[in-house]
């Protein structure tokens, strides 16, 4: 059997069981695509160059066992690959960290928080850091600045732990356990937070393999809204004078908006609109003081 062939029998498997998709793809094409690939240790961007490569009864057993495994756990393809890629940079993930996927590394990658920053930022702080990937991104788009990656999740900080030194990034990248802001002193010309604000309702109705995630990077109260609320309480003291905070919320912008109907937001834009990651200043945080 070709491999293209092989993907799209595949794929047709992975649509008729119903898995969720969200962790990297969007659909059950790419998703069989990845991990046939990824299986046969061929470059995952490469589809087209190997489609009609012929397969081997073994190598495509193999293939077939990856995805029934998928299909069967239900957890997300970079959970059994181990591999996740933000921006074309490869990280190390495993269950004890979220599947990195904020739209906030497409900002780091194109520029779109450059506006607000100057030749005076040294300080950046990537706040709940998960597996590290925002930190090791913002160090590579920023060579001049020192990064501290933080997070309440002492595992999460061992995976982010291998992907710094994956990139050999151990001596502008620190990891600090923290529980929110409270044990990171500051000041930081930029803090990058992907959160977790899920609303109730919602964390309800994921599907499994977001549920194969650790619920403390996900949950985030009845609106979404509980460590927001805490850390943009906290992050004026720890951020410089001109310091800016750029925050994804995902498709909770109607929850924030009512939780801080008076604060000054710029919303920036990202593949997935305008709604997902805003960005806020020091002063807005301090001008009006979230309800």
């Amino acid at each position: 059997m070709k491999l293209l062939a092989l993907v799209e029998q595949l794929a047709g498997e992975l649509e008729a069981a119903g898995v969720g998709y969200g962790h990297g793809t969007t659909n059950a094409f790419d998703e069989a695509a990845w991990l046939v690939l990824w299986k046969l240790g061929l470059p995952l961007d490469e589809l087209d160059d190997h489609a009609d490569l012929e397969l081997a009864a073994p190598q495509q057993q193999a293939v077939r066992e990856l995805v029934h495994e998928r299909i069967t756990s239900r957890k997300p393809a970079a959970y059994l690959t181990r591999e996740a890629w933000l921006q074309g940079v490869p990280f190390y993930v495993d269950e004890r960290a979220i599947v990195p996927r904020s739209f906030i590394a497409e900002l780091l990658a194109d520029g779109g928080i450059d506006p607000w920053l100057s030749e005076r930022t040294r300080n950046v702080l990537d706040l709940c850091t998960g597996n590290g990937s925002l930190a090791v991104l913002a160090a590579m788009a920023y060579p001049e600045v020192e990064v501290d990656g933080a997070d309440i999740s002492a595992e999460a900080l061992d995976v982010a732990r291998i992907n710094v030194e994956k990139h050999g990034l151990q001596d502008r990248v620190r990891l600090l356990q923290s529980d929110g802001l409270s044990a990171l002193p500051g000041p930081y010309d930029l803090i990058l937070c992907n959160p977790p604000y899920v609303n109730a309702r919602s964390m309800a109705r994921l599907p499994a393999e977001y549920r194969a995630e650790p619920e403390l990077a996900l949950a985030g109260g009845s609106d979404g809204m509980d460590f927001i609320r805490a850390l943009l309480r906290d992050a004026p003291a720890r951020m410089a004078n001109e310091g800016v905070l750029v925050l994804e919320i995902g498709n909770e912008r109607e929850h924030f908006e009512a939780a801080f109907p008076r604060l000054e937001a710029v919303w920036l834009e990202t593949s997935g609109g305008e709604d997902q990651v805003l960005l806020l200043t020091r002063d807005a945080l301090r001008r009006q003081s979230p309800s």
